[in-house]
């Protein structure tokens, strides 16, 4: 039973990306010049999203000469026309859209990590359910990841009512616990348009990046609508996890090929400029920093197969934090560019937890 349980996991996990299929493949180019999380000179380790208005850059557009009201239009609000001045600009094969990529807050799983150290997690306690006390198989929040989410919310509410924001008009969340609930708790109750409600939609392929760590591996379809039944579920959603196989990783490559493949998926069925995505950093690395590069030889020459997502520079969030991003998507008149996945990889484990706690040990050598 095992075996063939480990077998459909594998099968499965070396052919996910076909579970969104298009005919038409899109090319994605971040419009930089317009957050401070796009320059170079913004360092990810001490940038602050709600100190710095969402890292907007304060500066005229083009737009602005045909901006009603003008003078007395927030920033915000001056965006918002430029982004629709683009769009109405826009041949019909390229949109504009802003992103708002947020990270779940704290969960148990992280507390665990910090608690017991890097090594002795990836080696020992990650691959357990929980130690008896504390639960992170499919992490919930801590109560700062709760507090993490609380103050998101008050941001969106300042920012709607103060700087005049467009919200985000449809959401999307992780199916991990976490996400769920950060989303949740990020949008309960703050004023958004009545024609937007807050009714996000739960896809597969915004989960983490698959480790053989029990934080990623979600909930039954059922326990998921019990407990969140505002949302919904994407078309396909299964009911049990089809992806995640104990003591198994996906491959950083496959990661990134389904990045690609929910991000199309999202824009080619959703006509939204304004889109909320909540998501794990990783999963986030992976939709900013593109695919992964593979190379196919054709006729004497190398064809890159695993082509980039966003493209934007590499930006690690912390718990609870939140960045916009403007992409221009391009939707060419050819089929997608062939895309690679490998195998799952086994994963090494400890029969105890390693003794040395700090980066001087990262793999099952240090174990005792």
């Amino acid at each position: 039973m095992l075996a063939s349980s480990l077998l459909y996991g594998l099968l499965t996990a070396a052919s996910s990306v076909s579970a969104y299929h298009h005919a038409k493949s899109i090319n994605y180019t971040v419009v930089t010049g317009i957050f401070q999380q796009d320059e170079p000179s913004t360092d990810p380790s001490t940038f602050n999203f709600l100190t710095s208005n969402f890292g907007l850059i304060n500066r005229t557009y083009p737009s602005d000469s045909s901006c009603p009201d003008r003078k007395h239009s927030t920033q915000w609000q001056r965006l918002a026309h430029y982004i629709s001045t683009l769009n109405k600009k826009a041949p019909r094969n390229e949109r504009y859209t802003l992103f708002f990529m947020g990270r779940h807050g704290e969960g148990f799983h992280n507390a665990a990590e910090s608690y017991f150290g890097t090594p002795a997690w990836n080696c020992y306690w990650s691959e357990l359910d929980g130690n008896g006390t504390v639960t992170w198989a499919d992490a919930q929040l801590t109560i700062d990841g709760i507090e993490q989410a609380k103050v998101v919310n008050k941001f969106w509410s300042h920012l709607i009512k103060d700087e005049k924001i467009t919200p985000p008009e449809t959401f999307y969340t992780s199916p991990l616990y976490r996400c769920l609930d950060t989303a949740k708790i990020t949008f309960e109750g703050v004023k958004l348009p009545k024609k937007n409600p807050f009714v996000p939609v739960v896809k597969e392929f915004l989960r983490e990046g698959i480790s053989a760590h029990t934080c990623d591996r979600r909930h039954s379809k059922s326990f998921i609508k019990k407990n969140f039944p505002g949302f919904k579920f994407e078309k396909g959603f299964a009911e049990e996890d089809p992806y995640w196989t104990e003591l198994f990783a996906e491959p950083r490559a496959n990661q990134d090929a389904r990045s690609k493949a929910v991000l199309d998926d999202i824009l080619s069925n959703d006509d939204s400029t304004y889109i909320s995505i909540s998501s794990h950093s990783g999963e986030i690395g992976s939709l900013l920093r593109g695919m992964s590069p593979s190379f196919q030889c054709r006729s004497d020459i190398f064809v890159l197969t695993n082509p980039p997502v966003l493209g934007h520079r590499e930006f690690r969030l912390s718990t609870g934090a939140a960045i916009p991003v403007l992409v221009k998507a391009s939707t060419l008149n050819a089929p997608p560019s062939a895309t690679t996945t490998l195998p799952y990889t086994p994963q090494k484990t400890c029969a105890a937890p390693p003794a040395i706690r700090d980066s001087s040990c990262n793999d099952c050598s240090c174990c005792t």
